[in-house]
């Protein structure tokens, strides 16, 4: 992904702009991320991410680093608060917390989150237009502005053997995604990474949006896709962590507003 140092050279130094928060104490650290994850399930509930039980996002523990923090199965993203999150450890065991983990979000995001160190947070859920286009077998194409952040930046797991519940399963998921944001996951769905929460959360959902213009599009007519050099430049514009944690703010600021008992 593009170095953040970039973009940040290009802020404005005399006026407000929200940024990333830096902790030095852990537990700090840790609060920070079980809120925007407990925010980002609720904000996935009110898109229309939901699909029966299926469908999680991780954020790896900042001290136990090969633990993650999860949604718990079988419970709504429109309900989830930050103390019903659970702790997962690289054995799928439940280590804080009152309910079960996933199976599938343990054999995929544990994959994932071992294979990239770099990741902090992995998001995953059956949205309907992620669907769509990963029954297709296609990747996404540059022929917006936004989509342009996934231009040579996602990958495709072009098979399908059922409900991954099988670690190898999620290791070739893992390989799939390799190092970039995300991955689509033939017959199944979308998956995205970031080195935040919030960046993980926005990589979805705008991918999501970006599957539903393809779609349109290409049911409309012949599109016209942005030239190579032109779609490049707009990744190294739009496309790394930074842009991401920023586009998310708005929504982030939405759903605290409107639902404030996520905190509880």
């Amino acid at each position: 992904m593009p170095d953040d140092e970039q973009f940040l050279e290009k802020l404005p130094t005399d006026l407000i702009f929200r940024l990333p928060p830096a902790f030095d104490d852990v537990e700090d650290e840790r609060r920070h991320r079980k809120e925007r994850l407990a925010a980002a399930l609720r904000i996935f509930g009110k898109f229309g991410f939901e699909e029966g039980v299926a469908g999680h996002i991780t954020a790896r523990d900042p001290e136990r680093t090969d633990h993650f923090w999860v949604n718990p199965f079988g419970m709504s993203f429109k309900h989830i608060k930050v103390s019903d999150l659970i702790l997962v450890n690289h054995q799928g065991q439940v280590v804080e917390g009152r309910y079960p983990v996933n199976e599938a979000a343990f054999a995929i995001h544990s994959q994932v989150h071992q294979a990239r160190p770099d990741v902090v947070a992995a998001a995953h859920s059956h949205s309907t237009h992620g669907r769509a286009i990963s029954a297709l077998g296609q990747k996404l194409e540059p022929i917006t502005q936004d989509v342009c952040a996934f231009y040579q930046d996602h990958g495709l797991f072009d098979d399908y053997t059922g409900v991954v519940t099988d670690l190898e399963e999620g290791k070739r998921i893992a390989a799939a995604l390799g190092d970039h944001k995300a991955v689509i996951l033939r017959n199944h769905g979308l998956l995205t990474v970031g080195d935040t929460v919030d960046a993980a959360a926005w990589w979805f959902i705008t991918m999501e949006r970006s599957c539903q213009v393809q779609l349109l599009a290409k049911a409309a007519g012949q599109v016209v896709p942005i030239e190579h050099d032109n779609a490049v430049l707009t990744h190294e514009q739009i496309g790394n962590d930074l842009v991401g944690w920023i586009n998310y703010q708005p929504l982030y600021d939405q759903i605290i507003r409107e639902q404030p008992d996520l905190f509880d």
